[in-house]
């Protein structure tokens, strides 16, 4: 490597010794200092041409010192082999030795400051109406304030002259470039205001739309208001008198009415001569002044009433209009004899139910007249004697025992496991000692055209049972149950069990003539005679025996009406 900064080399012509420079002026920037290397010799001759003004166009990046002087050797080496002289290199930059980065950092935020404080002055010039004229700045290089190198004088070959100087002549005449018009304007930053403007419109703008969004946000609100208060008000359908009567639709407090009205009858029917002061006393509680302090008992005979209900009429009174009703009550006694007893009671306070009173004597009706219930058809069932036998042998007689006792790990082994709550709780031992007295399984539909009846697995059958149970007391008693079983890979397990089976015989049990006969049906006062037949303590049954009436009824019901199955 050659340093071109000394003397000259070994190569080239032999070099005169350079002659010391006059003091020239100061030079150009960096850029403009030194030329390419084909006018290096113009240059060591002394000819210094005029610098003409250069525009004020964005210079180009200049490079590091060291970089930009490697890359003007280089060139020169390469284009002019030949040549002694040496080109006019930049001089290295240097850094001032005494200033540390304190100073540097404090130079930084003053040079700073002062275009900050430049820029706000602007701005003040600019609100003032006025034009604020924009500082040239001054970027000084190290390269101006250096002084100017050597330049080292070459014998200049016809060739190098001829290669400079057509290109030095279109530099010397190159025209200075005009002025431009000025055409300074202010353009706000993104997002600002035009300086033209002024803050009074922008502020009326701001007010105008916030106005205007106010309004439309509490119009919308009022109608939504309207709206809702419209849909959520009390809609009340209009009902006349006949809706009202169909419905039984009233103000009157019915069921207030009804209780009063069964303590009553429960007076009314209960006395002895021992306690008849005592029951005059209470009776006077209830009633109005005028009404017979005995409730029509002569004062002879005892009767004991155990229940009272009310029968479901309420009929208005006339004298009192929607204040007072007729109520009927169905009172039963110790003997088994039922009485229908009907109260006249009135109400003061409609709203609630306060001020009642028995407005008048009570009268004793006949029981509500009683219906034939039709006969059902059972022609269409058909029952499998050999699933009912397989079930009343092995099957039932476990599940009731457990069922009886509510043995909830026997009743596991014969229900299935999504088994109902009433099949799986039991009696609690209320009843014992079942004997299951009749099973009738009923083949499904889809079975019945098949022989033998073949059941699928999860096949439901539904199965009428009757059981004969022993009490606490050990009184026997028979009870009816309708079971859904479930044929498994096990057998036949327990679903569901629900109380009471279907009578298909339809029909009354009694006679018109024991209807009228009945306890508990005449239209007097309560009779004291124990002769008579229809006396409350009367000695004869009230009713026939519920047992004997169940039994009588299932006797038949399962041979009626069903054809024989196929065993």
């Amino acid at each position: 490597m050659t340093d071109h900064n000394g003397q000259p080399g070994s190569f080239g012509p032999p070099q005169q010794p350079q002659q010391p420079q006059q003091p020239q002026q100061p030079q150009q920037p960096q850029q403009q200092a030194w030329q390419a290397p084909g006018q290096g010799g113009q240059q060591a001759q002394g000819q210094q041409q005029p610098t003409a003004p250069q525009p004020s166009y964005p210079q180009p990046q200049q490079l590091p010192s060291d970089a930009a002087r490697a890359q003007v050797a280089a060139a020169w080496v390469r284009n002019a082999p030949g040549q002694a002289a040496v080109p006019t290199l930049p001089p290295r930059e240097t850094r001032p030795q005494g200033e540390s980065k304190k100073e540097k950092r404090e130079r930084e935020r003053a040079a700073r400051k002062a275009a900050y404080e430049q820029k706000m002055a602007a701005k003040a010039q600019r609100k003032k109406g006025g034009t604020a004229t924009a500082p040239v700045p001054t970027h000084a290089t190290p390269a101006a304030h250096a002084s100017t190198a050597p330049t080292a004088h070459a014998a200049p070959s016809p060739a190098a002259h001829a290669a400079t100087s057509p290109a030095s002549a279109p530099k010397a005449t190159t025209a200075t470039p005009t002025a431009r018009p000025s055409r300074d304007f202010d353009v706000p930053k993104p997002g600002g205001r035009i300086a033209t403007g002024g803050r009074r419109t922008h502020v009326a703008l701001r007010a105008t739309l916030l106005v205007t969004t106010c309004v439309f946000a509490l119009g919308s609100c009022g109608v939504m208001g309207l709206m809702v208060g419209k849909s959520s008000g009390p809609s009340t359908a209009g009902l006349d008198s006949a809706d009202a009567a169909k419905y039984r639709l009233t103000e009157f407090p019915t069921q207030q009415a009804a209780s009063f009205a069964e303590q009553y009858a429960l007076l009314c029917m209960t006395y002895s001569p021992e306690k008849a002061s005592a029951r005059r006393e209470n009776l006077a509680r209830y009633a109005s002044s005028g009404v017979d302090p005995e409730c029509g008992w002569s004062g002879e005979g005892k009767s004991t009433a155990i229940s009272a209900s009310w029968d479901g009429t309420a009929e208005q009174l006339p004298e009192y209009g929607a204040n007072g009703r007729y109520i009927g009550v169905q009172v039963r006694t110790t003997d088994g004899a039922l009485t229908t007893l009907t109260v006249p009671v009135y109400v003061k306070d409609l709203k609630t139910g306060e001020g009642m009173r028995v407005a008048g004597d009570v009268g004793q009706m006949p029981m509500p007249a009683r219906a034939d219930a039709p006969e059902t058809d059972q022609d269409d069932e058909v029952v499998d004697e050999a699933l009912s036998q397989q079930l009343q042998e092995k099957v039932l007689p476990g599940y009731f025992a457990a069922w009886g006792a509510s043995d909830a790990t026997a009743m596991s082994r014969f229900t299935t496991p999504d088994a109902s709550q009433a099949a799986t709780s039991g009696l609690a031992g209320r009843l014992r000692n079942p004997a299951i007295n009749d099973v009738v399984a009923l083949v499904p539909e889809s079975l019945q055209d098949t022989d033998p009846y073949a059941y699928k697995a999860e096949q439901s059958v539904q199965v009428r049972v009757i059981v004969d149970w022993g009490d606490p007391k050990g009184e026997t008693m028979r009870r009816s149950y309708r079971m859904t079983v479930v044929n498994t890979a096990q057998g036949w397990f327990i679903k569901d069990i629900r109380g009471g089976v279907l009578d298909s015989q339809g029909g009354r049990a009694d006679s018109d003539a024991d209807s009228d006969t009945a306890p508990g049906t005449g239209t007097g006062a309560p009779s004291t005679d124990p002769t008579d037949p229809a006396a409350p303590n009367a000695s004869a049954p009230a009713s026939p025996s519920p047992s004997a009436s169940a039994s009588a009824s299932t006797t038949t019901q399962s041979s009626k009406g069903q054809k024989p199955g196929r065993s």
